[in-house]
This record gives structure tokens, C-alpha cells and sequence, in this order.
């Protein structure tokens, strides 16, 4: 069966992207408020180097959790699933062999990154590669929420600011919190409106442990805690005043707390969509945040 270039680019959730590229923008923009950035174009090819690079390996890892949601029967005619595999518009080994190509040629730019820094990113890159690897396997765990949060909240913040400066960067970690809360909060967000269908199969998320109620009142507080930890960084003095300006997107996030609130109403079907909202607060809160640092380099 073929395939249209539209169709193949869909397979790889590109909406999604936000989760892994706005933190590596936002740890970019910190540096260059924190005046860390080298002299030379080299911190601008790792940035570019960077974000294909992890967009590549984010669509080989959404590729990759598909793959096994359908072999381990996660993925089915009655879940709010990915129906590519599920209704035989591709092939299983269509997605995996597009996977597979994708890791590696992320990888490729990953060694890239590597020799315009240092082995550091090298360390670095191999326990994300492995922990994106084993999502899987850690999501049906329930330890896919803690996997996510340190890929993208932790080893992303720490790595870039490696790659750039050449040391271990730890302060760069106070923006851990916050990027790493709305990134799980996709996950979150989806893996509650998946809870039937993922106890039929077997599996154990945190949304399951917890419950459909007690799921949905956490995803509200993962809509609060990224502004609130901000604004304690602020008051803390880790973060300039500036990056309050990030608490624009917080109209974003009142209308994903609102729609979660109507499953009490509406039960799993208000919950459609709410990945989406998450990734598109990701996308607001990421650039607000960033040009908040940017503003403060001049200020």
C-alpha cells in the first residue's frame, strides 16, 4: 500500500513536537540571558543540530510506543487510539522500519552535537536514547510519567547546556520543573482517557493507579505548577522577573483545567483532545518563558 508524504508525516504525531523542542529553546534562551553562550557560530549549529535532531528522535520514539501499543493490544477498535495500525491503514513493520531509520539518523546528528562540544552529550544522549527505548516498557509500569520528565524535563535541560558551555550547567536545572510538568502532562492527559482500554490490556499507568477522578483533578494541578514554580524561581531570584511573562499562556491553561473538569459531566469523551491543548500550552508557555529570558539580557 502506498503511502502519501502527508500521511507519513502524520504517523510521527507531529503536533507533539513542542514537548521536545521547547526545551531546548528555552534552556538556548536561558544561557543567552545568563550571557553563557561562546563566541562563534558553533552554539547556533548545536542549537539547529539539536532541535532536528530531537524531532527526528521524538518521531522515532512516538513511532516506536505505537508499534508495541498495537502488538500488545493497547491500541484497539475501542480505544481513543492512533487507528493507523488498528484499521490496516499501515503495516506494523511499516511503522518499525521507519522508526529504526529515524533513531539512527537522529543519532547521526547526536554525534554531530557530540563533536562540536564534548563526551559529556555523548552520556548524556545515550541514556535518553535508552530511556526513549524502554518508554514503553516503563509506561505499561506505570513509570512512563517519570521516564517522560527526566528525557525532557532533566537530560534535554542539562545536555543542551552542556553541549553550549562545556560544563555541567546545574543552575540550568530550575527550568526542569516547569517544562518537565507540561510535558507530562500530555502523557497524563492521554493515558487517563486511555484508562479502560489500558486495564483490559493488562497494564498499569499512573492515571490507572490513581483513577479516572483523581487523575483528572492531577492533570489541574499539572495546569498550575509549571506558573507557580516560575513565579517561586522569580521570588527565589533563580529566574528574572521577566519570565513572568510566561504567565500569559495561563488563559491556555484554564481552558484545559475547564475541559478536564467536564468529565464530571461528560465523563471520557470531554477528555478528547486534551493531549493537544497540553502540547499547545507546552508551545504558548515555552516561547513566552523564553522571551522573557531573551528581554532580560538587554534589561
Amino acid at each position: 500500500m502506498k503511502h502519501t508524504l502527508k500521511e507519513w508525516v502524520a504517523t510521527t504525531r507531529y503536533w507533539s513536537f513542542p514537548v521536545s523542542t521547547m526545551p531546548i529553546v528555552v534552556t538556548f534562551a536561558y544561557l543567552f540571558a545568563e550571557g553563557k553562550l561562546p563566541a562563534g557560530g558553533a552554539p547556533w549549529a548545536i542549537l539547529a543540530l539539536s532541535l532536528l535532531g530531537v524531532v527526528l528522535l521524538h518521531s522515532a520514539g512516538n513511532l516506536l510506543s505505537d508499534w508495541f501499543d498495537y502488538r500488545s493490544g493497547v491500541d484497539n477498535a475501542e480505544a481513543f487510539a492512533v487507528r493507523n495500525l488498528v484499521f490496516g491503514m499501515f503495516k506494523p513493520n511499516e511503522y518499525l522500519i521507519l522508526s529504526v531509520a529515524l533513531f539512527v539518523l537522529g543519532s547521526v546528528l547526536g554525534l554531530a552535537v557530540v563533536a562540536l562540544s564534548g563526551v559529556g552529550v555523548l552520556l548524556v544522549g545515550a541514556i535518553a536514547l535508552l530511556l526513549t527505548a524502554l518508554y514503553s516498557f516503563l509506561k505499561y509500569h506505570a513509570l512512563g510519567d517519570a521516564d517522560i520528565f527526566v528525557i525532557f524535563g532533566v537530560l534535554t535541560v542539562i545536555g543542551l547546556a552542556y553541549a553550549v558551555t562545556g560544563s555541567w550547567c546545574s543552575e540550568a536545572l530550575v527550568l526542569s520543573l516547569p517544562m518537565g510538568i507540561i510535558t507530562v502532562s500530555v502523557l497524563h492527559a492521554n493515558n487517563t482517557i486511555d484508562i479502560p482500554t489500558d486495564r483490559a490490556a493488562g497494564i498499569k499507568t499512573v492515571a490507572m493507579l490513581l483513577g479516572e477522578t483523581r487523575s483528572v483533578h492531577l492533570y489541574s494541578w499539572y495546569m498550575v505548577l509549571p506558573f507557580a514554580s516560575v513565579l517561586a524561581a522569580v521570588i527565589a531570584g533563580l529566574l528574572p522577573p521577566t519570565t513572568l511573562l510566561c504567565l500569559l499562556a495561563a488563559h491556555k491553561a484554564f481552558r484545559n483545567m475547564r475541559q478536564a473538569a467536564s468529565y464530571k459531566n461528560t465523563g471520557r469523551e470531554g477528555l478528547k483532545g486534551l493531549d493537544l491543548g497540553s502540547a499547545q500550552l507546552q508551545l504558548q508557555f515555552s516561547l513566552l518563558l523564553a522571551a522573557g529570558l531573551i528581554v532580560s539580557h538587554w534589561i
